[in-house]
């Protein structure tokens, strides 16, 4: 499969603009990491690929071909897991996942059977949803999303509220999963992007600031994170952005972000998530 974002750009009826010209291409296999803060545009990107929205200007390619003139082989073709996805609390696992079949005229129910087991569900099949704990739940959706093995599958923050025990078993879901599709996963949390994406987009007031290996963007964030230890009221330059604090028997630890870092500050290898906040600090401008 690919996918060929040309050029796109998304205005709503209230004239916000979500999205601003962007340009992206996706082949198979492809597990791709979605970073931005709120108001990026990610959600907007997501209900494009999967035809929710009409673009103001540009246009999507499926294998080549317009994505609004083939909806219906896109819907046989997706598997897509909204942030907030509403389950029947008075159904098993294994009536809704079967319900969910229908609505993708899938007749065949050892794919159900498949799906469960994928996630894990099958000792849960005959438990009623309103039973499960929020994991569990998460599973629910994300079996949903395989069901009839389509070839792209978008996530909107599937790992949200979950302890980190359950985010470990879900990424390893995730890698599972992409090892022959496109796989979208639209974070905040970019440990799990860290974790298993070979690629990431991120962004930020509707543009790309940023799409390649995790890697490169670390690498371009070399030389600007730093650690110094400062006393109890003292001031943190303002060109700096403080990332985390913590308490020590020296002082306050501060890890910080900047364009050129102070004198005082010693250089520290950064993170990707030191190299997310760069990046949406610097508008990209930088990289």
């Amino acid at each position: 499969m690919k996918i060929e974002i040309n050029d796109i750009s998304k205005t709503y009826a209230s004239g916000k603009q979500a999205l601003k010209n962007i340009n992206i291409q996706m082949e198979s296999p492809n597990l791709i990491g979605i970073l931005g803060p709120n108001g990026a545009g990610k959600t907007t990107l997501m209900k494009l690929l999967i035809a929710g929205l009409t673009p103001t200007s540009g246009e999507i390619l499926l294998d080549g071909k317009r994505l609004l003139s083939q909806e219906k082989e896109l819907k046989s073709k997706l598997g897509y897991l909204p942030q907030s996805f509403g389950l029947f609390d008075e159904l098993t696992v294994w009536q809704f996942i079967d319900y969910m079949a229908a609505l993708k005229d899938i007749k065949d129910k050892s794919a159900i059977e498949t799906v469960l087991e994928q996630v894990n569900l099958t000792n849960q099949r005959k438990t009623r949803i309103r039973r499960l704990s929020g994991g569990m739940r998460q599973r629910v959706g994300i079996a949903q999303a395989l069901l009839g093995n389509p070839q792209l599958i978008i996530l909107d923050e599937p790992t949200v509220g979950l302890d980190p025990e359950e985010r470990v078993k879900f990424r390893n879901i995730f890698s599972e999963m992409a090892r022959d599709k496109i796989v979208l996963l639209s974070t905040h949390i970019v440990e799990d992007v860290q974790s298993i994406c070979n690629r990431v987009l991120v962004l930020n007031g509707g543009k790309t600031l940023f799409d390649g290996e995790p890697a490169d963007l670390v690498a371009k964030t070399a030389g600007h994170v730093g650690v110094f230890v400062s006393q109890i009221g003292e001031q943190v330059p303002r060109n700096c952005q403080v990332v985390s604090k913590v308490n020590t028997a020296k002082g306050i630890q501060c890890r910080i972000i900047a364009n050129e870092l102070p004198d005082f500050a010693e250089a520290a290898e950064p993170t990707l998530e030191d190299a997310y906040l760069y990046c949406t600090l610097k508008g990209g401008d930088v990289l």
